[in-house]
């Protein structure tokens, strides 16, 4: 059973109603069904980012996240990091309220900067140690290349495998490029020896990730969780159950 019902959505979501049933479906296939989690975004909000703000598409993944986390956490909320060279902001998307909420947070920030993963990584360690969750956390990351520090990138991933906490990294940008070398190299990092599981997904959504259809991406967004909760709940990271 969802954690927030059809009903609910269709009277505070109306636009999210398609996404919450394709967000269903891809659960499904994975064997998600009544499966709990505390649902994160995290995005890019680097120089290069502009036009994706501009266009709306990071607004449309804000949107497909919602879709998702009402199967999985019942506050109709996700709680949103902005990054770039620092943390830019903490904030949320809620089902209620939901349109141009990305427009109207970025109409507050400052400068875009460079791209720096660990400050944000921090940022949702942080929160989800101070929310108290007792539910395992699913992160959407999303960036259009590799960070300024890779070390300190890699030292978080390493550190946070100690927690009910996944992180599916989405790279935007252009096919065949090697910006995302990093990130492919983080997903990669070896088990047991820097990482007790392998707590990390990533995957390409290209130059115009709008295109793709919603129900390929909620199955990318998924695909590693459920082997990554077996694994978690064998090393007592995430409570059985």
């Amino acid at each position: 059973m969802a954690a927030i019902s059809l009903s609910k959505v269709e009277r505070s979501a109306p636009a999210l109603v398609d996404l919450y049933k394709r967000a269903g479906a891809s659960l499904g296939r994975h064997g998600l069904e009544g499966q709990r989690a505390a649902v994160y975004l995290v995005v890019d909000y680097s120089g290069s980012m502009k036009p994706y703000y501009r266009d709306g598409t990071v607004q449309a993944l804000a949107d497909r996240v919602l879709g998702l986390a009402a199967h999985l956490d019942d506050d109709g909320r996700v709680p949103v990091v902005f990054f770039s060279t620092d943390v830019d902001a903490v904030s949320d998307i809620a089902l209620d309220g939901h349109q141009d909420r990305i427009e109207r947070i970025v109409a507050g920030l400052g400068h875009m900067g460079r791209t720096s993963y660990h400050l944000a990584m921090d940022a949702v360690i942080d929160h989800y140690l101070d929310s108290g969750a007792p539910d395992p956390a699913l992160v959407v990351f999303q960036t259009d290349g590799g960070p300024i520090n890779k070390l300190a990138a890699e030292r978080y991933l390493c550190k946070a495998a100690k927690l009910p906490l996944f992180w599916q990294f989405v790279g935007f940008g252009e096919p065949g490029s090697r910006q995302f070398d990093f990130l492919r190299r983080l997903d990669d990092l070896p088990v047991p020896e820097r990482r007790p599981v392998d707590n990390a997904g990533f995957f390409h959504a290209g130059e115009a990730p709008r295109r793709i259809s919603d129900s390929d991406l909620y199955d990318r967004l998924v695909g590693g969780f459920p082997q990554w909760l077996a694994a978690a709940r064998a090393r007592g990271i995430v409570r059985a159950g």
